[in-house]
C-alpha cells in the first residue's frame, strides 16, 4: 500500500517524504534528547559511552533514486504474497449452540467447556514501532494473533488397542494444562477440542517472545496472543493425527473470524520464542518446523522473516539450524540486519548490539509496568 501511494506522488523529494514518515523512519532528533537525560556531556563521550543514543538509524543517501530504492528495501517484508492473499480473510462464522459444557460453531467446530477456568484478565498491550525508540505507537486489548505449541506430554501408541491409554494420558494432561493455566485450547489426540483458559484471560504460554505484523512489534506474547496446544510431541513419528489436523483448522477459522487476526499473525511457538540471557531465538522448539500450515489453511509462516532478529538483533545458532530444518525466515531476517548495517554504515556486530539495547529497553520497560499494575491492580 506504502509503494502504490508512493508511485502516485510525482516530485521525488515529496514522496521521499512520505516514504519515511509512513515508514516512520527515526531521525536524528536523539543527539537534542540526550543531553536533557545525561546533563551537558560532548557529543564525543556520549559516542564512547552509548553509542545507542548518538547513532541514529537515519538514511545516507546519494541521490533521490537510490534512496527510494532504499527505502522500499527496508520495509518489513510479510508472508508469500501470493499466499497471503489465498488466506488473507475467512468467512464469517458464528456461534450456532452454547452451553455450559459446549459450544458449536457454523464451521462445524465443537468446544468442549468442561476444564474451562479464570486465569488474570488479559491487559492492555502495547505495539511498538517497527523502527525507533520504545515508545508504543498504541496499545490494544483484543488478540492479536495465534500461537500453536506441541504440549510435549507423555504419548501412546495410537493405535485401537491403547485406546484406554490415550484417553488416559489426556485426561492427565488437560489436568495439567488447567492447573497451570498455560494455553486456551487444546487438541487431543482424537482431534477433540477443550476449552482451557478463557479468551477474555491472558493464558501463561509464550513467556519471553517476539512476534510483528504491520502495526508493530508485539513483546512478550502472554496478552496479546491466544494458545493453540496440540497434544503431541516435537519429533515424534506420530506427533500429530488427522483428527487434529481436521480440528485446528476449523478452530483457527472461528478464532480469526472472532478476533479478525491477519494470517500472518498465526505462528509457532519456535518462531516467536526467545531468550534475553543469550540473545539467541529458539528458547523453545515446538513446532521448530513441519507444522501443517497449508492443511489449517495459512500461509507457510516459515518464510517470514522473525522480528526478534531483524528488529531487536537476536541470533541462531547451527544447533538450532538442525533442530528447524533450516526456515526461509531465518536467513531473511539476518540478511536484512547485515543489509541494514552496510547501509547506515555501521558494523553489523555493532549493528546487532544496538538492536539488543533497543530490546533490552523494552523488556525493562514492559517489566516496569507489569509490576505497577501488580502494586496498583
Amino acid at each position: 500500500m506504502i509503494d502504490q501511494r508512493a508511485s502516485d506522488i510525482g516530485d521525488p523529494v515529496e514522496r521521499l517524504r512520505y516514504l519515511r514518515k509512513a515508514m516512520d523512519v527515526p531521525r536524528p532528533v536523539a543527539r537534542e534528547r540526550a543531553p536533557r537525560r545525561h546533563g551537558r556531556i560532548p557529543a564525543r563521550v556520549l559516542l564512547a559511552l552509548v553509542p545507542i543514543g548518538v547513532i541514529a538509524l537515519t538514511p545516507r543517501p546519494t541521490g533521490t533514486a537510490e534512496t527510494l530504492v532504499r527505502e522500499r528495501g527496508l520495509t518489513i517484508p510479510r508472508a508469500d504474497g501470493a499466499q497471503a492473499a489465498a488466506w488473507g480473510s475467512v468467512p464469517r462464522i458464528w456461534m450456532v449452540e452454547n452451553s455450559e459444557t459446549t459450544e458449536i460453531y457454523s464451521n462445524g467446530l465443537r468446544i468442549d467447556r468442561t476444564f474451562l477456568v479464570n486465569n488474570r484478565p488479559r491487559a492492555a498491550f502495547p505495539v511498538f514501532p517497527l523502527t525507533g525508540g520504545s515508545t508504543p505507537v498504541t496499545m490494544r486489548s483484543t488478540p492479536a494473533g495465534i500461537v500453536y505449541h506441541t504440549s510435549e506430554s507423555l504419548l501412546a501408541p495410537f493405535d485401537e488397542q491403547d485406546n484406554r491409554r490415550l484417553r488416559q494420558l489426556g485426561r492427565n494432561l488437560l489436568d495439567v494444562v488447567r492447573e497451570e493455566r498455560a494455553y486456551h485450547y487444546v487438541i487431543d489426540r482424537f482431534g477433540r477440542v477443550f476449552a482451557v483458559v478463557a479468551d477474555t484471560d491472558a493464558a501463561d504460554h509464550a513467556g519471553h517472545s517476539v512476534w510483528a505484523d504491520a502495526d508493530g512489534i508485539y513483546v512478550n506474547l502472554n496478552d496479546s496472543f491466544l494458545a493453540v496446544s496440540f497434544e503431541g510431541q516435537t519429533g515424534a513419528p506420530d506427533a500429530i493425527t488427522p483428527a487434529q489436523i481436521a480440528s485446528a483448522k476449523v478452530l483457527t477459522q472461528m478464532l480469526r473470524s472472532r478476533y479478525s487476526i491477519p494470517a500472518d499473525n498465526c505462528v509457532t511457538h519456535a518462531q516467536v520464542s526467545v531468550n534475553p540471557l543469550n540473545m539467541r531465538i529458539g528458547a523453545h522448539t515446538d513446532w521448530g518446523g513441519s507444522f501443517p500450515f497449508a492443511q489449517v489453511g495459512l500461509p507457510d509462516n516459515y518464510s517470514m522473516p522473525l522480528a526478534s532478529i531483524y528488529a531487536f538483533g537476536f541470533e541462531f545458532d547451527n544447533a538450532f539450524i538442525e533442530r528447524t530444518n533450516g526456515w526461509k525466515g531465518l536467513y531473511a531476517a539476518a540478511e536484512q540486519v547485515d543489509r541494514r548495517a552496510a547501509y547506515e554504515h555501521v558494523p553489523a556486530a555493532r549493528y546487532r548490539a544496538m538492536l539488543q539495547h533497543r530490546y533490552k529497553e523494552i523488556a525493562a520497560e514492559i517489566k516496569e509496568q507489569k509490576e505497577t499494575e501488580g502494586d496498583n491492580p
